[in-house]
Parts: structure tokens; sequence; C-alpha cells
């Protein structure tokens, strides 16, 4: 590692052999770490036995007593992002990271997903992220527990600062999407795919939505409403969403043929890049009642990349509509992404 100073970024994920070696292998007793003054990328990520050495207790550190982990990042002052997701064994130990994780004083991305955390992680995690002062990404989704302390995460983060907070796969309460509204306003990507708890109350987040500062709404298989979709839809009109690039409102069949119609038919998409719209691979519908819309919207979308409908059915005439439209749009300034367009019908 001496002799290679100007290392900016260091990705050692998916070595399910390193296990506790991975802190090890980067402390040295910060000699090591020393050594590379520019370092700003760490990613350990998918090391499925991240802290099994370190609860065996084969690994010590001069410095935490047994944490190779939060040694290592003692060591690592400057690094802006660290990936310790898709680690399944931190459950249950997350506490002996936290502890240290206030020393990483330029932290400004944090991955955490896929990890099991506890409730007790997510508490030692609440208890660290007030130090956490340039903090603008957080991504604990898909960790079951998360759902139950969404609003002390919410209380505990620099909420004027985040971009980033995806919640995805959390189990979300009434309590927790409540409390993610505080937040949302500030927010570049907003990600709650997979929260049923959202169908129905769809409107307690957008309304909360500053304009034109979203880029991202992912709201995948959320139970939404044909009132949801309408509520969305004047968002749009209002102009609130005119930044999106990507929207993803696939699996949500209980969605009507109005709320899909007043969807295409607000305006208000210009920049929109790509949108999924696509059904569960067990279900299937015609799309004849909001395709005339859809048509209609698809010059105004200049941006549009990827369309995304799969298993929408549609007769022979409709597809051919369908496509002419996608093949007209593209020849008018998107040569070379028509290859992207997915209509699935």
């Amino acid at each position: 590692m001496q002799f290679l100073p100007q290392v900016e970024e260091m990705e050692i994920s998916w070595n399910e052999l390193m296990g506790g070696l991975v802190f090890l292998f980067i402390n040295l007793s910060g000699g090591m770490v020393a050594t590379l003054p520019r370092l700003c990328v760490l990613d350990v990520s998918c090391n499925a036995q991240l802290t099994q050495e370190s609860r065996r207790g084969k690994l010590k550190n001069t410095h935490t007593s047994g944490c190779p982990a939060g040694g290592s990042l003692r060591c690592l002052p400057s690094v802006g992002e660290l990936h310790l997701s898709c680690n399944k064994l931190l459950a249950g130990g997350l506490s002996r990271l936290t502890f240290h994780l206030a020393h990483v004083t330029h932290l400004e991305r944090l991955d955490l997903h896929l990890c099991c955390l506890t409730r007790d992680d997510l508490e030692a995690l609440i208890q660290v992220l007030p130090s956490l002062t340039a903090l603008t990404e957080l991504d604990v989704s898909s960790n079951k527990e998360v759902g139950g302390v969404v609003h002390l995460l919410v209380s505990a983060l620099p909420v004027t600062q985040m971009r980033r907070l995806p919640f995805n796969s959390c189990y979300m309460s009434n309590e927790s999407f409540t409390a993610l509204a505080l937040a949302v306003s500030y927010l570049r990507t907003v990600d709650i795919s997979w929260c049923k708890v959202v169908g129905g109350h769809l409107a307690l987040l957008l309304d909360a939505l500053q304009p034109s500062v979203v880029s991202e709404l992912r709201l995948c298989s959320c139970e939404l409403t044909t009132d949801d979709m309408q509520h969305l839809a004047a968002v749009c009109r209002r102009g609130c969403l005119s930044s999106l690039r990507a929207l993803d409102l696939s699996y949500n069949s209980l969605v009507g043929d109005n709320g899909w119609c007043s969807l295409f038919a607000a305006g208000g998409l210009g920049s929109l890049e790509d949108v999924d719209v696509s059904l569960r691979p067990s279900t299937s519908a015609p799309c004849s009642a909001w395709l005339p819309a859809l048509l209609r919207a698809l010059p105004q979308i200049s941006a549009l990349a990827r369309l995304a409908m799969q298993r929408w059915t549609a007769d022979c005439q409709e597809r051919e509509q369908l496509r002419y439209c996608l093949k007209k749009r593209n020849r008018g300034g998107e040569e070379g992404r028509g290859g992207q367009n997915r209509e699935g019908v």
C-alpha cells in the first residue's frame, strides 16, 4: 500500500473468505492507512464474515479492545463513503462500529442496506448520527426493523442536507410514513418501494415535496390507488416534479384506468428519462383506456430513454401506434436511444 499513495477509492467487496481479516488488512495499527491520504471511498460490502472474527475474539486492536472495525475507522477520518451493505453478520454487533463512527468526520455516504440490523443496532446508529454532520446519504433499506424507528432516524439526521434516504422494504408503519414526510422535502431521491402503507396515503408525502427538487421517485409495489395516482397527477400539473428523471410505479395493479389517464394527461414531466408502469409477472391487464393519453404525452417527454410497461396488453393497432410514436420521437432528438424503450405490450 505504501507504493499507492494516490489511491482514492478501495473496493474489496464480495470476498467471502476475507471475513474479519478485512479490517486487519486496512488497519495494521494505522500505519498502512497513513500511506493513503487521498482515500475517500471504502467499499467492504458483501463480505459475509465481516464481524465474525471480531465476535470470536481472533482479531485484537490496541485502540478498540477487540473491535477491528472501530479501530480501522479511527484511522480513516477522511473517508467520505463507507459501504457495508449485504453483511448480515453485522446484525447485533453494529454498536462495535458506531462507537467509533463519529471519528469519520468527513463521512457523506453510509450504506448499511440488507444487513439484518436489529433494533439495538439501529438505536446505536441513531446515537451517533448527530455527530455525522457531513452526512448527505444514508441507506438502511431492506432492514425490517428500520420501519419502527424512522421517526427516530429522521430526528437524529441533518435532514436539511440529506439528499438520499431510501426506506424501501423497511416494513414502514403509519407513524413511520408520517415521519418520513418531515424529511422528504429535502431529498433528491425518494424510494419507499415495497412499503404497503403508502397506498391510500401518498398525498401526505407528495404534499411535502418542494418544487423541482426530487429527481427520482420510486413507488414500486406500494398498493397505490386511483386516488393516489390522481394526486400524483395534480402534483405534476403544479410543476413540482419538473426535475424528475426516474419514476417507478410498477406493480401497482390497484390503480384504475382513470388514475393512469390522469397521470399521463397531467404534463409537467419534461425531464423524465426512465418510467416504469409494469405489472407483476403473474398479472396482465389491457391498456386501451389510457394508452391514448400516453401517446399524446410522449412528444412532451423529450428526455425519455426507457419506457417499461410489461404485461399490459394491447391489440395490434395499439401496439403499432405506440411503436410509431416512440420511433418518431426518437428521430426527433432521441436517436440511438430507441433500443432502450421497452413498451412490453
